[in-house]
This record gives structure tokens, sequence and C-alpha cells, in this order.
């Protein structure tokens, strides 16, 4: 400042102009510094920070350059120099000082968090992450920074130490405790989450509460993001996985095998017991042929032994076209292609009701693709449906208006 001063009075300048003129000018100067040095910082060193990286792969590097992490440390170096010649003006040198110190720290508090942001993403190039994924912890990390900062921030432009004012948030720890609810809430269930192992990345559960069924697709602090299968997206709070009830279908797609469980149901008036041509005709059926032959001789043994009378069809055992039926279906789902044999595999008889009796298949498909799925299970039934009238037996079904008309005019 002097040596400007003495330049404009050298120059002639009026004494009573060389105060503000020189004010301005050193103002100017200054300025032109920051701009130089912001340029040399942005256009020439991250340039070539930038240059280093890409050429040679540096790992990670990339992630730097996408949170843009040394864009946001060029501002410090604006900051710094305004800092530096704050001394040149003696009058408002202490809040130039505080405002570049104000700004040093926002900057600072922009860059761990950043930071922050690149770690989550380093992390989730393992494939822990999918395990445990660390995303709200980040979260709750950068809200403790943010706090840190913006109480540092308040005392430095006030004059106050930090501790007097965290003694005043102390007082308003209920407020912050309304405020934050969901975030606490938040990180406490994912902390179980978490240690629970209930819930990763690209897990497929069902939350009807909630109208989520899909895959997860993210998990913060606060919610659970779930893409459903129509491609829309849920969003469930974090701590609703605790405290509600929800499928979880890992199980499922890490066993190899999806579950068809499904029941036909039989008209009751059409079940009946075989007679001699049903059981000749069941036996010309391949994979029934074993079956009736090994029934028959085990029927016969026990009628023989008992003496059972059976000129009554009534007295002894014998065979009924429901039993074949359900023997056939065993083995036919057996011998299909697409249904897991080292799993759960049965045919059972279920209570009967208003619709008949249920024939219940109980077993796996060797897919858990969910087209694949489909098409076994269909391919089963369209089969099952076709082939039960071989059996004398009908399918169960409410009686619509043209089945009335029929009935009619039949009449």
């Amino acid at each position: 400042m002097n040596i400007i001063r003495h330049r404009l009075l050298g120059y002639g300048v009026d004494a009573d102009w060389v105060e503000l003129l020189a004010f301005i000018i050193l103002i100017t100067l200054i300025t032109i510094v920051c701009i130089i040095a912001n340029f040399i910082t942005k256009q020439v060193i991250i340039r070539f920070l930038t240059h280093i990286i890409q050429k040679y792969k540096l790992q990670w590097g990339h992630l730097l350059l996408e949170q843009k992490v040394f864009r946001q440390l060029s501002h410090f170096v604006p900051a710094i120099i305004i800092y530096n010649f704050a001394s040149t003006f003696p009058t408002y040198e202490k809040l130039i000082e505080t405002m570049a110190l104000s700004y040093i720290l926002i900057v600072a508090l922009s860059v761990i968090n950043r930071l922050l942001s690149v770690f989550n993403a380093i992390y989730q190039t393992y494939e822990i992450s999918k395990t445990k994924p660390i995303k709200g912890y980040i979260q709750v990390a950068k809200i403790i920074v943010i706090t840190i900062g913006v109480i540092l921030v308040i005392a430095n432009l006030v004059g106050k130490s930090p501790m007097i004012l965290l003694s005043g948030i102390g007082a308003l720890s209920a407020i912050f405790m309304l405020v934050f609810k969901d975030s606490i809430l938040g990180l406490v269930a994912g902390v179980q989450l978490s240690a629970t192992d209930m819930v990763r990345m690209g897990d497929w559960i069902e939350m009807p509460k909630y109208g989520a069924n899909g895959d997860v697709i993210d998990i913060s602090l606060n919610t659970v993001m779930v893409q459903n299968f129509d491609r829309t997206v849920t969003m469930i709070p974090s701590y609703a996985l605790i405290s509600d009830s929800f499928i979880n279908w890992r199980g499922m797609q890490e066993s190899g095998g999806r579950r068809i469980k499904r029941a036909l149901y039989i008209d009751i008036s059409s079940i009946a017991f075989c007679t001699k041509e049903m059981i000749e005709h069941y036996q010309e059926i391949d994979i029934l042929t074993d079956y009736i032959v090994a029934r028959e001789y085990e029927i016969e043994e026990y009628n023989r032994v008992h003496e059972v009378d059976r000129s009554n069809i009534v007295n002894g055992r014998a065979l009924t076209n429901i039993g074949v039926f359900r023997a056939y279906i065993s083995q036919y789902i057996q011998r299909h292609p697409g249904i897991h044999q080292d799993m759960t595999l049965m045919v059972r008889q279920l209570a009967p009701g208003e619709h008949g009796l249920p024939i219940e298949i109980y077993a796996f498909a060797n897919s858990i693709q969910w087209t694949v799925y489909e098409s076994v299970q269909a391919d089963i039934f369209d089969h099952l449906f076709a082939i039960a009238g071989e059996f004398g037996l009908r399918i169960f079904q409410s009686p619509a208006g043209s089945d009335f008309n029929m009935d009619k005019e039949r009449i």
C-alpha cells in the first residue's frame, strides 16, 4: 500500500485522492492475482493431473475426477491469497481474515464430503459391498462433518469458542432428536440390517405394505430403494425393514430352484373305483405300467390273505381313478426335465371343499428365472388338464351362463 501511495504521489496525483486510488488499485491487483492463480490451478495443474490419471489409468483416479475433488481443492488458492493480503488493510484486516477463513472451512467441508463419496464408490467395487453396504455410515459421517463444520464456521464468524456453541447444542438435543429422528432410526436400522444380513444389494424383496416387489438397488441412511418388476421404484424407510415383516427371496435365488405349489380341482362326483377295463387301459400308459402291476399284486395279496369277497366292490381294497391319477402326476413330474429332482417333490391331496378335491403339486423348478419357471409350471398343468379325462376325472370350474344355456337346450 505504501509503495502504491508513493508511486501515485510521484506521478503528481492529488493527495486527497491517493488513499482511495491506492485502495482501488490494490484490490484490483489482488483480484487479478486471485484470478491468475485460480486459472493456473484449474487450467494447468488440474488438467495436468487429469492427463496423468487418464494416461496411466491410475486406480481410483477417475473417481476423484468424477467427484471433482481437484477442482474443489483449487478454491483454496484464492482464499489463501486473500487471507495473506488481509494485513494490507489494517482497518478491515479482522473482517477479511474471518471471511476468508470461513470460506476455507466451507471448501474443506466440501472436499471431505467428496472424499467420503469417493471412499464409498471405491468400497462398492468390492464384492463385500453387496452384503455389507456402508452408504448409510458414509451419510452419518457426512452429517457429523457438516455439523462440526457449521459449528466451526459460526464460531469463526461470531468470534467465539466452538465449545460455547457445543454446550448450547447440548441444551437443544431434544430438538435435534426430533429433527434427525428419521436419520437416527435409519442409522440404527442400517446397523441391524448389516449385522443380521437381512438385506443386500440385488436382493429380491417383497413388502406389500409399501407396494414393493422387486430388486434392492440402493441402501442409504434413511431409505431402501426397490425397483419393482413393472420398472417403478419404491422407497422404503430403512427402519420399516426392522419393524415390519417382509419377504426376502434370496434363499430361493441361492438354492437354484423355485417352488411350484399349485393345485388342480377335481369334480368329486367323477371319482370312482377302477373297473377291469380301466386298469387295462392304465397299464398301456408307459409311466404307469410298473405302478399298476405292483399295486394290483399288492391289492390281490391283501384281499387273498384276508379272504375278502370281491363280488361286492365295496369289500376289500381296490384302485381308484383319483389314486391312479395322483401316481401318474408323481411319475410325470419326476421325469419332467424342468423339475429339480434333488428338492422336495410330492403330489398331495388337500381337504375337499366347495370347489372340489384339490390335488396339489409341490415341487421346485430347476431354474430361478421367472420366464423359465412360469413356462415349466404352465407346461405341467397344460398336460394335466388335458390328460385328466383319460382317467375318467373332470376338472371342476364354477358354471358360467353358457353352461346353464346348454343345460336348458338339453332339456
